[in-house]
């Protein structure tokens, strides 16, 4: 399985290589890896071990190789590489003043890779293998998924190489993060098209609506993953905020952020929908607007 994406500033087609391949690939293809060993991996225990392992002040020496095997833009960076104090301190960094452009519109919570949906309903034929991925299973809410049940949807997906914080997508008032319990399973490619409805329907998250003046209610839920289970909000509940603002960051890896938006408020950006109908993600930055 190759996983390829368009690069939306160049429009150039690019191969992702992600960290651990052959792991992911044993884990989710290999029928004794997905029988006997992911039940393990996917449990809060790994993910809470390697957690600590990685805010140690030891773990600082994998800094560099990291930076240089993944190709990471430091030049971005508030900190040098010397003055990280552990690896995750260098995963969830800030970044400098200026660094991101906050364009017009609704616009990417974060740095990764996205597909999205002009009706949720339409992941149903994307992704059909596995589990079916339903707003109910994934909210746990029937009177909230009934509400945005005519909703457009977007999929972030951060890989490990990514900025790790992210941010509001527009201007409004959020709610209290609603937190749900859950496992640890990989958000890779090679998971997704294994079983998309098991990942989102398991996996630990949690979800604030932002309230808004034009574009009504935006569902934002940041979903944890294998290693990645960390999710830290650094906003105030009820409290006016500005497009761009920070609303929170992932420990360790990466993990991916999913906003429902009702459709009649938005005109997602084509070529996002052209690319994800041919079965490409596409690469966009934070800020980087994706709908009006």
């Amino acid at each position: 399985m190759e996983i390829k994406y368009i690069v939306r500033k160049t429009g150039q087609i690019q191969s992702e290589v992600p960290p651990a391949e052959k792991m992911l690939k044993f884990l989710y293809h290999h029928p004794f890896g997905r029988t006997a060993i992911l039940p393990l991996v996917k449990q809060k225990i790994v993910s809470d071990w390697y957690g600590r392992k990685m805010y140690k002040k030891s773990s600082v020496k994998k800094i560099k190789s990291f930076v240089d095997t993944l190709k990471i833009d430091m030049s971005e960076s508030e900190k040098d590489m010397d003055d990280f104090s552990s690896f995750n301190d260098f995963i969830f960094r800030r970044l400098k003043t200026g660094a991101r452009t906050i364009e017009d519109g609704l616009v990417s919570p974060g740095d990764g890779k996205i597909i999205a949906f002009e009706n949720v309903a339409d992941i149903r034929e994307f992704y059909i293998k596995g589990q079916p991925f339903t707003l109910e299973g994934f909210l746990r809410n029937k009177e909230l998924a009934c509400s945005f049940e005519n909703s457009s949807i977007f999929i972030l997906r951060l890989a490990p190489n990514d900025y790790h914080r992210f941010h509001f997508p527009y201007d409004g008032i959020p709610s209290e993060p609603v937190k749900i319990k859950g496992h640890y399973m990989s958000v890779s490619p090679y998971a997704l098209i294994k079983d998309f409805g098991r990942v989102f329907c398991e996996n630990k998250r949690e979800y604030t609506i932002l309230s808004t003046a034009q574009k009504g209610q935006i569902l934002i839920s940041a979903v944890g993953a294998t290693m990645f289970g960390s999710i830290m909000n650094t906003f105030d509940p009820y409290t006016k905020i500005s497009k761009g603002q920070e609303m929170g960051y992932f420990a360790f890896g990466g993990s991916t952020i999913v906003m429902l938006i009702e459709k009649d408020h938005i005109t997602i950006d084509q070529d996002i929908i052209q690319n994800t109908k041919k079965g490409f993600e596409t690469y966009v930055k934070m800020g980087e607007r994706i709908a009006l």
